[in-house]
Order: C-alpha cells, then structure tokens, then sequence
C-alpha cells in the first residue's frame, strides 16, 4: 500500500544509527536499506524529504541528499518526483563484486535446497514414458487420483519399506506442496491449530497459514540429542488439541536430524489418542547421507498421512509426489483436489513411474556426491567461520548454523553484495524466530561452496565492522527469543 512517512517516525525507526565507523550518508543509507529489507519500513512508501529529514536528525542536507542518492543508485529508492523518491526493491540481475573474491557468473542461490536432474537416469524415464503414451491417448487425459502405474509403483515401494500399501491408498499430486495443500482444506478449518516443529520448512509455514489456520509451534531440542522433545509434542497434543501436526522426521528441513523408531512409536500412539491427524512429509527420506535405518512412520498406526514426492531426490522439475492415507481419507482428499483441479500432467507420471520403480538407482552416485559436499563444507565453515556453530546433518541438503549473534536477517540482506543469495533464518519459524540461525545447502560442488563460505566471511566481516545494523536488529530480538 502506498504512503508516506513522516520524518519523526523514520527517526525513531532508525535508532541509534551512527556510530562514525563510516561516513555517515553510507551509514544512513545502510541502515535505511536493512529497514526496507527487514520489512520495517513498507515498500512503496515516500520517505521523508531531504529538508525535512535533515531538519529533524540535525545533519546537513548534503549528507541526506547522499545517502538518498546512494539509496537509489542500489536499487531501494525510486527516482520519484523531487526528493521525495518511494521505497523499493532492486532487481539485480548479477551480484556487485568483492574485493578478494571471483563472484561467478549471476547470483549464486543458497535460498533453495534442490538438486540438479539426476540426469541420465530422468532422459530415459521420459523417453521410455513416451512410448507408453499412445496406449492413454484414447481416454479424456484427466485423471483426479493419478495414473494406475504410477500409483502402483508408489504403493510397492512402501509394502518393499515395510508398509503394506495398496494402490487405492495413493493420491497422486503435483508435488509434496500441492499434496500439502490438499491435506490442509480437508482436515483442518480456518483457525485450527496445526502443529509444527520448530523450526520447520517455510512454505509448509506459509500453506498453513494460507489455509487461515495457526501454526502451533514446539521447539526441537538445542542438541542434536534427542533429536526431538517428544514429551512437550504429547502434552501439546493433549492439551491443545490441534486438528493435525506436520512433521519432517526424515532428515529434518532444516537441521538434518532424524526421529528414531522409539519417539516414531510414542508420536503415533500419542496422535491417535489425542485425535490429532499426523502429516508426515518424508520428501527427503531417500537421502540418507549415514545409513540410518528407521522405520516409516506409517508402520507404527494407520492413522498417518504420508507426503512424498520425487523432488529432491531425482528432480524437482518433475512437480510429481502423492499422498498415503487410508483409503477413506484417499476418497476426501480427491474430493478436495477436483476443486484445485483436475488432475496433473500425464506424461511426467508415466516418467514418475519408471522413476519409482526403479528408486535406488541413481541414489549411490547421488549420496556419495553429497557426502563429499557435506564434508567441504563443514570444513570450510571449521575454517572461515569458527564461531558459528554447526549441527552435523545425518541426511537431506542442509546444515544448520548457529551464528554467535541475532543477525540472520542482516547477512541475508548483505549477502548479494558477496554474490549469495540466502534464506534468512527466521523464514524457518513463527514470531521472528531464529535470528541466531541461518540454513547453508551442501547441494553446490565444493569449488562453488568455498566461493559461497567465503562470501559469507565477507558478509560477517562487513557486519562485525557495522555496529548500526547490529543495533537496529536487537531491537526486535526479545519478541523473536519469546517464540523459540
């Protein structure tokens, strides 16, 4: 929404904000910059007019006019009429140079934990879904549960997991966050309560929320052991009542943990005395990077949703996952797509298909190439950033740092200047949370990640030397740590 903002208000927002470590047009100009990007000052908004602005911090209005100029030069402030420019947000097409470092060509994206094609392996699934397409030409083309061979090659893979599974009991989706969605306006209404581990997968965040229900949030453990506070997630059940919890016990998005059979048994039970409906997203489950040996949720109680899907473990291009309910809930959730819509692209179903069938095949070459990236990367971190602390991931694409102040946001925010796109840390919770975190994918070769540690060595050193961002993060850090 457009507006303006007077010059009081922009003072105030910007607190202490000049500590003389550099000119102060920059400092301005930096700080201005964080509140456009932290959300604190609204896109679209008029700021204040030189004069005015100057008037009121007591500066000269030279110093003003430069930090505006250097505002709109970055892309934050638009030329507007006058001086009185409007708050935006720069479309940068390729990352400004630092000193020291070869920023490859674009920017190098961190916010997005996916792999590339696991090439070969998805040319010949496509090709031979090809040949299998003429047999479906004479029928409609919709199909509101998925494809028969599709279906059943989901199914045979959880009885071969332990889960006896019949077809009837897979709904085919286009991807785990339609699937996700689907769940959502079946068993949970505006303003229920779903539960969530904190922290937990962003854009299941944003679907809940989308869905008009409340995230309801229980924090996993400071140490890796136990992975998760089984006792605090039964007495939320019980006592809250939430009409559904989503989990990721398979190599956590984004600490890499993984929940053991034991605390897998006490959730289950636990759920179904309560009424609770567990959704359990095991999209990562295939990347088991240690050789950890569970169980699937859905062997402890029938009362599970199990959310699959073939992104990250083959590609994410396929847009192809599925549901595993009991064959009533299956019966809802189609009843709930057909009005999303009516079916999904028949082609990549019969590739999904070859895919699943043949699961494990490109997972060797896969793990091993991880493994490797996860090792370069710790190590770099070890090395670059030795006060960052950092859980050991036992699978899936990422680790999960904890940084030695709240100043997640502002590294994301000075991380394009460096080349790196990122995801600040408290994308991954409710209220603000996890400022002190931020999540770094080990899906890059290691030439890349050294490039991509090094930038945020870069990004860190330009904090460290910057008190006013600092500053002006602490100001929201107490309703942030309230929630964690």
């Amino acid at each position: 929404m457009s507006g303006s903002l007077n010059p009081t208000a922009l003072v105030r927002l910007l607190g202490s904000w000049n500590s003389g470590s550099l000119p102060a047009y920059r400092e301005l100009a930096d700080v201005v910059r964080l509140l456009v990007m932290d959300g604190r000052i609204p896109l679209d908004v008029a700021l204040p007019s030189e004069r005015a602005l100057a008037q009121t911090l007591g500066l000269s209005r030279t110093t003003v006019t430069a930090a505006y100029a250097n505002l709109r030069e970055q892309g934050f402030l638009t030329a507007g009429q006058g001086s009185r420019g409007r708050t935006c947000i720069p479309h940068r097409t390729a990352p400004a140079s630092a000193p020291g470092l070869a920023v490859p060509d674009g920017l190098l994206d961190l916010a997005y934990a996916s792999l590339p094609a696991a090439g070969e392996v998805v040319h010949r699934a496509f090709a031979d879904a090809l040949t299998e397409l003429p047999a479906l030409l004479p029928g409609f083309g919709y199909d509101a549960v998925g494809v028969p061979a599709l279906r059943e090659a989901i199914a045979d893979k959880y009885t071969a997991d332990g889960v006896p599974t019949r077809p009837g009991q897979i709904l085919v989706t286009s991807g785990a966050q339609h699937a996700l969605n689907i769940v959502l306006r079946t068993l949970a209404g505006k303003q229920d309560r779903v539960l969530v581990e904190h922290p937990t997968y962003p854009n299941a965040l944003d679907a809940i929320r989308a869905a008009g229900c409340k995230p309801l949030p229980v924090a996993l453990p400071a140490g890796a052991s136990p992975a998760w506070d089984i006792d605090a997630m039964v007495a939320t059940m019980n006592q809250q009542r939430p009409a559904m919890a989503y989990l990721v016990p398979d190599f956590h998005n984004p600490t890499g943990r993984i929940m053991s059979d034991l605390q897998r048994r006490r959730l289950v039970r636990a759920a179904g005395d309560s009424g609770t409906v567990l959704v359990v997203d095991e999209t990562l489950r295939g990347l088991n990077l240690d050789g950890v040996r569970t169980a699937p949720m859905s062997a402890f109680g029938p009362a599970v949703v199990s959310i699959g899907s073939l992104s990250k473990s083959h590609w994410a291009g396929l847009r192809t996952g599925w549901i595993r309910a009991d064959e009533a809930l299956i019966s809802r959730f189609v009843a709930t797509r057909t009005v999303m819509d009516l079916g999904g692209p028949v082609v990549e179903q019969l590739a999904a298909a070859r895919l699943v069938q043949s699961f494990a095949e490109p997972l060797d070459a896969r793990l091993e190439e991880l493994r490797h990236n996860r090792e370069s990367l710790l190590g770099l971190l070890a090395e670059h950033l030795p006060a960052w602390e950092v859980e050991r991931p036992r699978g899936g694409l990422t680790v999960w740092c904890r940084l030695p102040s709240p100043c997640s946001t502002a590294l994301t925010i000075l991380a394009p200047d460096f080349g790196l796109r990122l995801a600040a840390g408290p994308r991954f919770g409710v209220g603000g949370a996890f400022e002190h975190f931020l999540r770094v994918p080990y899906t890059l070769p290691p030439e890349q990640l050294e490039f991509a540690v090094l930038a945020l060595r870069g990004a860190q050193d330009k904090l460290d030397s910057s008190p006013h961002l600092r500053r002006s993060l602490k100001s929201e850090r107490p309703a942030a740590e309230a929630v964690a």
